[in-house]
């Protein structure tokens, strides 16, 4: 299976947010470890949260998450007011169409983003989003098995 996301940038502080706007997109639903916080610390950066809250003057944001972890989640929501779905079990989009439900947005008028090809670009080519993929953003910090895996799921884009 090949899939291609509509972009393929570095980084979120990289997504071109004024093109994305003229798309006709409302919503940016966003997966969260290794996409907005390093994976498994349960803390945004600050420039992370200053970056969802200026994107929150023009767009409604979601995080959209598989990790169900109760305490995890209970961490990150004392750090943000964005709402969090967890144990989102991408790439299915029972989900996503309950988040697009709760923001009262079509999903088309969605970009998901995220750093998974496999889950995050997946759930959004199903549901008719549009797709952004990003690099880890703590991908300087991973370790060589971590960055081998991702290199064999990027194995599946189509550029």
């Amino acid at each position: 299976m090949f899939l291609k996301p509509d972009f393929n940038v570095e980084s979120i502080y990289d997504i071109d947010i004024m093109k994305l706007d003229m798309m006709g997109v409302r919503a940016l639903f966003f997966d969260l470890d290794s996409t907005l916080m390093k994976s498994k610390s349960g803390k945004f950066s600050y420039k992370t949260l200053q970056f969802l809250n200026d994107l929150s003057t023009n767009f409604k944001i979601v995080i959209l998450t598989n990790n169900k972890k109760l305490s995890y989640i209970k961490k990150v929501k004392e750090q943000t007011d964005v709402s969090v779905y967890y144990n989102a079990k991408k790439p299915n989009v029972d989900v996503f169409y309950q988040a697009c439900k709760d923001m009262k947005v079509i999903p088309s008028k969605v970009a998901m983003i995220g750093d998974r090809p496999l889950s995050d670009i997946l759930v959004g080519i199903k549901a008719g989003a549009v797709t952004v993929l990003v690099d880890s953003i703590s991908k300087d910090e991973e370790n060589f098995i971590v960055r081998f895996a991702r290199f064999l799921e990027r194995l599946t884009i189509r550029k």
